[in-house]
This record gives C-alpha cells, structure tokens and sequence, in this order.
C-alpha cells in the first residue's frame, strides 16, 4: 500500500491536505506520516498543534511514494524552508510530489515546474522565484494539475487536488470517484 508524507511548516494550511488524507487513510488504508523541517512541532493556520513523525530529512522516498506539502502563511511571511533538496530526492526516485497553494509555488522554486503542466495561486507567486523559467506551462484555472508525477493546486482546490494525488498513486476507481463526488456536490447547482 502506498505511503503519503506531509511535509509540514509552521502555519500550514490545515485544510488543504485534509480531504485527501480522510480519504487516503479512511477508505484506502494508505499509511500517512508527517513530517517538519526539523521534526518539532507545528501549529496549522487553525491552530492545530501537529506533533510530526519526523523532519524532512528522514524522509525516505524508497519508503514513501508521494511527498504533499501544503501551504501556508510562512510562505508570505518569508519563513519557509527551502523544499529543493527534499523535492528533488523524491523527483530523483519517480515519486509523486504535490504541492498547494503557496506549496504550489514553493515547488516553482525549486524548478520542477521548469517542465510540467502546472497551476497555483497565481502566475506572479511563482514567478518571483528566480529558479522558476515554466512560465509557458503555466494553466491560470481554478483546478488542480497533474502531469509527469507533479501536482499542483490553487489553495482553493483540495478536491481536485485529493483526486489528482490519488490518480498520481493509482488509487483512482469508481470508489475514489464517489467519495470525491460528495465533496464536490456542494459546487454543483442546486437540483430544481
């Protein structure tokens, strides 16, 4: 069965890896662990005190599958850790790396997006990262993206970007579909 790390920073956002882990976890046993970048505790943007399993650099992508990082507010702030060496050990093993939000744009930084479709916050967020030169890949759509085993999300979009991340592990199946379905209903127009 797969395993899903999230990488988490102080002031992460709580919500945006939430769907995606109930389901993971919930329906398809899939071992989730969390990490920060020095194995200390983190408090979410909703004040969720996570105690994690480990820092970053225990993180072993021969074990672990998909890494996901959430936004946050450290991002704005300029507190955030630098994801490059982190990412690229993931990339350099074929895992799936996932980021939203601001993570979207943190993983813009460390060039992966140099080459894959991509999506975020805006077009601007990542390009004020020198190292980010995938301007043509860029889809401005309120959707999360997936494309060579890199997903990437506007904060607004944890249900596309559950269901991206879980194609990504192919957990994707008519069970995933219905349980996704539900979130997404409440986007739909009301039935008359």
């Amino acid at each position: 069965m797969p395993r899903i790390a999230l990488a988490l920073t102080e002031e992460f956002g709580d919500w945006e890896p939430a769907v995606l882990t109930a389901l993971a976890r919930g329906y398809f046993g899939v071992d989730i662990v969390t990490a920060s970048p020095d194995g200390a505790a983190v408090t979410s943007m909703g004040g969720l005190n996570v105690t994690p399993d480990m820092a970053y650099d225990e993180l072993d992508p021969e074990t672990v599958h998909a890494l996901v990082i959430p936004g946050g507010l450290i991002w704005e702030k300029g507190n955030a850790p630098d994801l490059t060496d982190l990412v690229h050990r993931f990339r350099a093993q074929h895992r799936v790396v996932a980021g939203i939000c601001a993570a979207a744009s943190a993983l813009a930084g460390t060039g992966v997006l140099n080459t894959v479709s991509h999506t975020g916050n805006s077009l601007d967020s990542h390009s004020k990262y020198e190292e980010y030169q995938g301007r043509e890949h860029y889809l401005d759509q309120p959707q999360a993206v997936s494309d060579k085993g890199v997903v990437t999300a506007p904060g607004s979009s944890p249900v596309t970007f559950a269901t991206e991340v879980l194609k990504a592990l192919d957990l994707w199946g008519p069970e995933a579909e219905a349980e996704l379905g539900v979130f997404a209903a409440e986007h739909l127009p009301p039935k008359q």
